[in-house]
């Protein structure tokens, strides 16, 4: 076997070889490549990078589209009603400019902090998943 076959076959492998979904999901949730775990996920607040600086893997492949709001909006009302649930049992008379400050305040900063980290999980689950070109190969 001459080193270009064994080039090739160790190329096949890798490729075929399974990604962890968790491990990379987790990398994404913390803002880092899901292939390395090193370089910066993101190029701004939500701007998926299109390459990772320290290893190189593309990541302009991703297709999150509309699911991080969703996941995002499904997350944070579900604390929001258990909170205001509690609350209320707590504090039954609290006015109502009360309720429509802090409600409206950790709904806004929750699902501003929350976004990100919901996208980028998503990534590296499309990534995990080899979905929308993330296998090398075309679509």
């Amino acid at each position: 076997m001459t080193d270009g076959d064994k080039q090739m076959t160790a190329a096949i492998q890798s490729a075929d070889a399974r990604r962890d979904v968790w491990r990379a999901m987790r990398r994404g949730f913390m803002g880092r490549c899901p292939a390395c775990g090193e370089g910066k996920l993101f190029a701004s607040y939500l701007k998926v990078a299109d390459a990772c600086p320290v290893c190189g893997e593309e990541l302009h492949h991703h297709r999150a589209d509309d699911a991080p709001p969703y996941f995002t909006i499904f997350i944070v009302g579900h604390f929001v009603v258990a909170a205001l649930l509690a609350f209320d049992e707590f504090w039954p008379d609290a006015p109502l400019w009360l309720h429509a400050v802090l409600w409206t305040s950790f709904i806004v900063l929750a699902s501003l902090w929350l976004l990100p980290l919901v996208k980028g999980a998503l990534v590296g689950f499309q990534w995990a998943l080899r979905m929308h070109g993330f296998g090398g190969a075309g679509e």
